[in-house]
């Protein structure tokens, strides 16, 4: 099916991926750089919670390149947590076919829904392009404070700086930071401060890890949402 002029305008970015690998060549895989959770959040224009409920592979006009499909994903949007001057009602999220190209796969059956974060296509019909570096997630997976922190707390802190700590010594480097030590301690990027913290900025303009909600083991027992 033919994709509109805008929505060719939103393909551009995979275009320069494309047009940098050759289409027939293959396309190596995604690769995304570490991001704590706030992070990614502030750096999107849209971030929501939704539910699928269909999908279908659609195409530019102009373009006959297996490469270029993108999976149109229709949802039904149940709450906005950023972007209320991007978008009003968000109808349709798209993501590249492949995996190789950042594409994500999402599941109509998650009665739960998706947390969904990514960039605005178009304003005048709601469409946003999301992708495996955008903040993608099962709501079902997210704690307890995750959800509270999508609130306000993740906002409160997007003029606050997270770096992330890989080896030893990892010091900050002001007093606008926050060190995210999760890979350098559990070897993972959905540690403790990725589930529980929130890097906010305090009244004396310096940032500091702030935890919300009951701790971690009681997470299976909330049946709240934010």
């Amino acid at each position: 099916m033919a994709v509109s002029q805008e929505r060719s305008v939103c393909l551009g970015l995979w275009v320069l991926i494309l047009l940098g690998a050759g289409l027939e060549e293959v396309v190596e895989g995604c690769s995304c750089h570490p991001a704590h959770p706030q992070q990614l959040f502030c750096s999107a224009e849209i971030v929501i919670r939704a539910k699928i409920s269909g999908e279908k592979i659609v195409s530019p006009s102009n373009s006959s390149s297996p490469y270029m499909k993108m999976i149109q994903y229709e949802i039904k949007m149940i709450k906005m947590f950023k972007g209320f001057d991007k978008a009003k009602d968000i109808q349709y999220v798209y993501t590249p076919v492949f995996s190789s190209l950042c594409g994500v796969k999402l599941d109509s059956n998650n009665k739960a829904g998706y947390l969904l974060s990514g960039t605005v296509c178009n304003e005048t019909d709601g469409r946003i392009s999301i992708g495996q570096c955008d903040l993608v997630e099962s709501w079902d997976n997210l704690s307890v404070s995750q959800k509270k922190n999508l609130n306000y707390r993740y906002q409160m802190g997007c003029e606050c700086r997270i770096n992330t700590c890989y080896t030893v010594p990892c010091a900050s480097t002001g007093e606008n930071e926050c060190l995210w030590t999760d890979w350098l301690l559990d070897n993972s990027l959905n540690g403790e401060q990725a589930r529980q913290y929130a890097c906010i900025r305090r009244s004396d303009t310096s940032c500091s890890w702030y935890r919300g909600g009951p701790p971690s083991e009681k997470d299976f027992f909330d049946m709240t949402d934010p």
